[in-house]
């Protein structure tokens, strides 16, 4: 008797369709037994504890060394973090201390302080960061296996081709993953930015994660199909289903082959309004990708990640180089770089930061920027400095007050005035803009415009702040809704502002690439779209595909609704009408 169909929806982070049989990974948790040492012991638990952190770093190198042979120096540089975390003095000497006071074995205290890193981690409000907590997981895990002796490598059992199912997995074993054998993968937890979703995607196979019990579901021999698009996962597929997934894959590769021809062609709607579609990354390692995806320089370039990727503060001469090889690379293009966005709920141990209460509403970004001037200068003289090539742009984050603005801009001017009187080269018109992520920043767009040269609406943190919605947060993420009215009313009013003062609007966040929410964006004048890179040749087609006369119905007549789903809908309706390939691939 075949077993019944069972469909489960989860979050798609790497596309593509496969169907093959189920390989579970049971666990793959270090396990070990806790126990008391004597005061002679301790020296041989730091050894222990020492010697296999040399082994865990060098078998990370040895994956990252893999990585850039097989898929490109880009995507192995997300190891680097795991190889950071491998020399953090703070987590060693944690470690160490733990062991002669508490007088327990290696595994146990490593185990320990690990967890305590984790929760730190997993508490910070940005998403990304946040996410960083797989990759602790990651390192003390293979820590614990060195500790213990053992490898840990169940996924080593692969011998067939399969879709692997478990709990998680670990940057490092999607990496390892053998992909002439294992053709995708599903897990119980995980979220697109997770490098784990990142190392998926360049390693090409499907993967669909978030799927909650995905483990508890599938048994020995079920059959799995998953869509990697659409992140669905069907176990024990019927045949008609199996039939019309071969159909609609021969159809998804026509429409692949014909983005991809849309790579040098311009996001222009068939009315002539053009769309300026910039990339957003942290890494110069991300460059081939923007050219690759056929996007047109950077939106955002994420500059705390230089910050947090040292054991100490970038020096302004490190920083300028970073600036400097962005622009060089990416001319004539520009780069808009945003200051440092860090604060009291990002890990930043070169700067000793409060515990805070809230620190989502604490002291973070501009406010720590303003509060640290000597740090602000340094980086705003290293930006300056690369500015020579006439295609950096300046940011400043999470702006509420006009006062931040102009002190920001005051300690700009000392910078320049610095950089004059070394004789250091600078662009002397360099455009200096503001994030619009605070309900207070779009409200007051009018008044900020007087003092900046362009916008970039946040939409991420803006619908937070707006509808006061952890996204991340299970109980309430139904609310997270980017279409909400209120949400909509705040992109026009700040589009308006930046209108009367001749200024460029751009728009920034998970929205900009979403290729639904690409009319409503067009339609409500926004002209720049600062996006992910593979999320580029989607928004082009759909760009490519509209009126802007028809965009700006669209945007007239989702001012008018009353929910976020009426907007979503005639989002939906359009993008049917004009580019129904889109909805075979993200529907």
């Amino acid at each position: 008797m075949s077993k019944e169909e069972l469909i489960l929806h989860g979050i798609g982070v790497s596309p593509g369709v496969a169907s093959a049989p189920v390989f579970r990974v049971v666990s793959d948790e270090p396990r070990f037994t806790t126990r008391m040492i004597g005061e002679d012991e301790v020296t041989t638990e730091v050894t222990r504890f020492l010697n296999s952190l040399t082994v865990t770093r060098q078998e990370i190198k040895e994956i990252q060394q893999r990585v850039a042979e097989g898929i490109g120096q880009g995507d192995a540089s997300i190891f680097d973090a795991h190889l950071m975390l491998l020399d953090d003095r703070m987590f060693i000497e944690e470690v160490i201390k733990g062991l002669g006071e508490r007088r327990q074995n290696a595994e146990a205290i490593v185990q320990e302080v690990a967890a305590k890193h984790a929760d730190v981690f997993s508490k910070i409000s940005d998403s990304y960061l946040r996410e960083r907590v797989a990759d602790l997981r990651d390192v003390a895990r293979r820590i614990l296996h060195n500790l213990i002796g053992s490898d840990g490598a169940e996924l080593d059992e692969v011998d067939s081709q399969c879709v692997v199912v478990a709990a998680d997995l670990a940057p490092s074993q999607t990496a390892a993953l053998q992909t002439d054998l294992v053709v995708g993968f599903a897990t119980n937890l995980g979220s697109p930015t997770s490098h784990t979703a990142v190392m998926a995607r360049a390693i090409g196979i499907p993967a669909v994660v978030g799927l909650h019990d995905v483990t508890a579901k599938v048994q020995p021999g079920d059959l799995l199909l998953m869509d990697g698009n659409k992140g669905m996962l069907v176990i024990n597929p019927s045949q008609e289903r199996l039939d019309e997934y071969g159909h609609r894959l021969e159809v998804r590769q026509e429409i692949a082959t014909v983005l991809r021809e849309l790579k040098d062609q311009p996001a222009e709607t068939k009315d002539g309004r053009r769309i300026d579609l910039r990339a957003n990354i942290e890494s110069t390692t991300e460059i081939e990708e923007i050219h690759a995806q056929g996007a047109h320089g950077v939106g955002l370039f994420r500059s705390e990640f230089l910050f947090l990727s040292k054991r100490h503060l970038p020096t302004e001469e490190e920083q300028a180089v970073v600036y400097a090889e962005l622009a060089e690379r990416l001319a004539p293009e520009r780069v808009t770089i945003r200051t440092l966005d860090l604060g009291g709920d990002k890990f930043l141990s070169h700067v000793t930061l409060p515990s805070e209460m809230n620190p989502f509403l604490g002291w973070r970004a501009i406010r720590l920027c303003l509060a640290q001037p000597e740090m602000f200068l340094t980086q705003l003289r290293a930006i300056l400095r690369a500015s020579r090539h006439g295609n950096i742009e300046i940011m400043y984050p999470m702006i509420t007050t006009v006062d931040e603005v102009r002190e920001a801009n005051g300690l700009l001017d000392q910078a320049k005035g610095e950089l004059r009187e070394a004789g250091e080269p600078f662009d002397e018109q360099i455009r200096v803009g503001v994030m619009i992520e605070t309900p207070a920043a779009a409200m007051i767009a009018d008044v900020l415009a007087e003092h900046v040269d362009f916008f970039s609406i946040g939409t991420n943190d803006l619908v937070q702040y707006t509808l006061a919605v952890d996204r991340v947060n299970e109980r309430v993420a139904y609310l997270y809704e980017p279409t909400h009215p209120a949400i909509l009313r705040l992109i026009r009013h700040t589009v308006e502002a930046g209108k009367k003062k001749n200024l460029k609007v751009s728009l920034c966040g998970e929205m900009a690439g979403d290729p639904l929410m690409t009319p409503l964006l067009v339609g409500l004048g926004i002209s720049d779209l600062s996006l992910s890179p593979s999320a580029v040749p989607l928004v082009k087609d759909a760009v490519r595909s509209i009126r802007f006369k028809d965009a700006e119905k669209l945007a007239k007549q989702s001012a008018k609704a009353s929910t976020a789903s009426e907007v979503v809908e005639k989002c939906r309706e359009m993008i049917r009408k004009t580019a129904p390939e889109i909805l075979e691939l993200v529907d």
